[in-house]
């Protein structure tokens, strides 16, 4: 098959790593692959490198595909698409992220693309925004969904929350969830002892890390807010922040007035394939995000055997089942998330047997291999029907 992947930035996240690993699987199976992007920019890094060392995936920076909400330039890059669209002459376009998902179903849907589906790793619209954006995102969300054949969800809570906005027909969503690189977690070439003298932390510490962007949303200030008193009443209780982003400036500004700047481990930005030996660092992942898809450190915490607290949120629950493989909490609940990390301090052997039980659970169920066998079924079945 000849596949288009579209995706709206080609930054180190989550849905860009999903994206990235679907191409790289693809191209190793002899599919003729290549992704479309918009401009790299920020601190929060790109796969930009990745993808070219590959060597099979033809990389197509467009200019007009941008994240925020731009009609003048939304209007250009559709047309932009459908020329590479054009050109390409895919059997198969497969979107992901919002600005992408829409712009490029469209895009492709007028080109007469025999498949064209969209990843939803996450919705644009959520409480945390105002109502008339939220507006703009249903109604596209809405339009694009009739010119695709498939939507496929990263967890079933995407699909169910599209549904109830009206956003196209249940037959046209199948759940697929994330691939992860299994053996980099099971297996990584670095030690618990070695990373922990690296960054300074003694066998006795007990470590709650983050890996996450510092931005909006993610749940630092949660931590501090909550953490604070635990802090000062445990010395061996510290914090690693794993990430980079726009709001790195204020919240480790805000470490520092707290008088937390020795408690408070930030890596700053890292590259993908470290992220285990950061895990390795850690008793316990904590992400107290506010909106997800799926999200994918949880999924690689759990990997590594390393339990987790997170926040309740989107399709969390589809990896982390509370009491078994972590503890889950209700979003913004401060004193829930100081009792959960309370109680993971104070028992050791249940917080171990959660990682194991998670590394189990985990290891089959989000294989990239096993990401890459199932989309391959849907673009064949779906080029079958034309």
């Amino acid at each position: 098959m000849r596949i288009m992947h579209v995706s709206t930035r080609l930054i180190l996240g989550g849905s860009q790593e999903n994206t990235v690993l679907s191409c790289e699987g693809q191209a190793d199976g002899g599919h003729d692959v290549s992704l479309v992007f918009g401009p790299i920019y920020g601190p929060e890094g790109s796969l930009f490198d990745r993808v070219k060392a590959h060597g099979n995936i033809e990389t197509i920076e467009t200019p007009n595909l941008v994240r925020e909400l731009a009609p003048v330039k939304d209007f250009k890059c559709k047309q932009d698409l459908r020329k590479i669209i054009r050109d390409w002459k895919p059997d198969v376009v497969h979107t992901h992220s919002s600005k992408a998902g829409i712009l490029g179903r469209l895009a492709a849907w007028k080109e007469k693309v025999p498949c064209v589906i969209h990843t939803i790793h996450g919705l644009a619209f959520h409480p945390y925004q105002s109502k008339w954006r939220n507006s703009v995102y249903i109604l596209s969300e809405r339009i694009a969904a009739k010119r695709c054949h498939v939507i496929a969800c990263v967890a079933d809570a995407m699909r169910d929350q599209a549904l109830k906005q009206g956003i196209g027909r249940p037959e046209q969503y199948v759940t697929v969830y994330s691939g992860m690189e299994v053996d980099r977690y099971v297996s990584p070439q670095w030690s618990r002892d070695e990373v922990r003298r690296e960054l300074g932390i003694s066998e006795d510490d007990f470590v709650l890390g983050t890996i996450a962007r510092l931005a909006e949303l993610k749940g630092h200030d949660d931590l501090l807010d909550s953490l604070e008193g635990l802090m000062n009443q445990r010395s061996n209780l510290k914090l690693l922040w794993v990430g980079d982003g726009w709001w790195a400036d204020r919240l480790l500004g805000r470490v520092k007035s707290m008088g937390l700047a020795d408690r408070v481990i930030a890596t700053g930005l890292v590259p993908s394939e470290e992220i285990p030996k950061y895990l390795q660092a850690m008793d316990v992942l904590c992400h107290p995000s506010y909106r997800e898809g799926l999200p994918r450190t949880v999924t690689q915490s759990l990997l590594s055997g390393t339990p987790v607290i997170a926040n309740d949120v989107d399709g969390t629950r589809e990896v982390c089942f509370d009491g078994e493989t972590g503890r889950l909490i209700p979003p913004g609940d401060l004193t829930a998330l100081r009792e959960a990390t309370e109680w993971m301090m104070d028992h050791p052997v249940e917080r171990a047997e959660m990682g194991r039980l998670g590394q189990t659970l985990c290891r089959e169920r989000f294989a990239a291999s096993r990401m890459v066998e199932h989309l391959e079924e849907i673009y064949q079945k779906q080029l079958d029907r034309k």
